[in-house]
């Protein structure tokens, strides 16, 4: 009876995993093989809730999405250890001014066992005056899950450089691609 009760779990188990390898990947996160789909997409979607209401300047969202107590620290800008200083920070230095885009390609997430998600990547940031984008930076950001919610309590902010001429002039070449369709 033991031995067909532990069959049925691990063909269960079997199963699922296989079901899980079978999902087509989400789109822009790359899958190293060390985060499930569902965690992949959870992320994901959570990164492109906080970045429109980042590029929107919609501060009402980009709040709850951060723990009171978050921890943010910038290569340039330094360390600040509240919510209220990221959304003022955010305020002051970004809204109508600055609009980041995520480097898709560039996209991972790890689970945090019994606790949330790790998520890093790459983004660049335009300036909303000229439209043209003039920096990156890679990011490295702790979500917390308390149920259905998730917050964000670390945020690590670094490698902030000027795009370099070929990287400026690739985007420009995809802007005139885009424009003139085929």
């Amino acid at each position: 009876m033991r031995t067909t009760t532990t069959s049925a779990r691990l063909l269960k188990l079997s199963c699922a995993v296989l079901a899980l390898a079978l999902l087509p990947p989400v789109a822009g996160a790359v899958d190293d093989g060390t985060a499930d789909a569902a965690l992949t997409a959870t992320v994901t979607a959570l990164d492109r809730k906080l970045f429109d209401a980042y590029n929107a300047c919609d501060l009402d969202t980009f709040t709850t999405l951060f723990t009171p107590d978050v921890e943010f620290y910038h290569d340039k800008g330094g360390a600040t250890f509240d919510r209220d200083t990221v959304v003022a920070n955010t305020r002051q230095y970004i809204c109508g001014k600055v609009r980041r885009e995520l480097l898709t390609e560039t996209l991972r997430i790890y689970p945090i066992k019994d606790y949330g998600a790790i998520e890093e990547g790459e983004h660049r940031f335009c300036e909303l005056a000229t439209g043209r984008c003039e920096g990156s930076a890679k990011f490295l950001m702790i979500w917390k899950r308390d149920g259905d919610d998730w917050r964000m309590t670390r945020v690590i902010s670094f490698g902030h450089r000027p795009l370099t001429e070929a990287e400026k002039a690739t985007l420009e070449a995809g802007k005139a691609g885009s424009a003139n369709p085929g």
